[in-house]
């Protein structure tokens, strides 16, 4: 697989998206921790006592922050790896991976460092064009080879 040029391009920046995904879970924690706002009681009481079983805006934050990349990212797993496959340009391709990966790399950073808007937003529509773009093309192959 890997002699696949565009799939090795692919794998690389989705590994570097899946850790970043993990490095925001454990944003998340480390947040969840210095704020001591726990969302199971068991951890207030282990942590001090259930005054710190409660909601913080900042845990919020980055719990909002990991769940727009796993609605953004695992879909683009599945795209990038059937678009590799379609034989694209691999200059095209590596265009499609690294817009996609910028942008979700920006709307990581607007949304932990509550950059300015509209920061967020348009790193997040960037980064959706790759993914239409792949879907679209292989719509159109598989109607095509149907």
């Amino acid at each position: 697989m890997m002699e696949n040029e565009v799939f090795a391009s692919f794998t690389l920046y989705s590994t570097i998206l899946i850790l970043k995904t993990y490095v925001v879970a454990i944003i998340t924690g480390q947040v969840r921790l210095r704020k001591k706002a726990f969302a199971n009681p068991e951890d207030a009481m282990r942590h001090g006592g259930l005054q710190y079983y409660r909601i913080d805006q900042d845990v919020e934050r980055c719990l909002r922050a990991h769940r727009n990349d796993m609605e953004t990212i695992f879909p683009f797993l599945f795209l990038g790896a059937i678009y590799s496959f379609l034989h694209p340009n691999l200059f095209i391709a590596r265009i499609h991976f690294l817009v996609f990966f910028v942008g979700r790399m920006v709307h990581t950073v607007a949304y932990l460092m509550k950059l300015k808007a509209p920061t967020r937003s348009v790193a997040y529509c960037l980064a959706q064009l790759p993914c239409f773009s792949m879907a679209l093309q292989i719509l159109l192959s598989v109607i095509k080879n149907w």
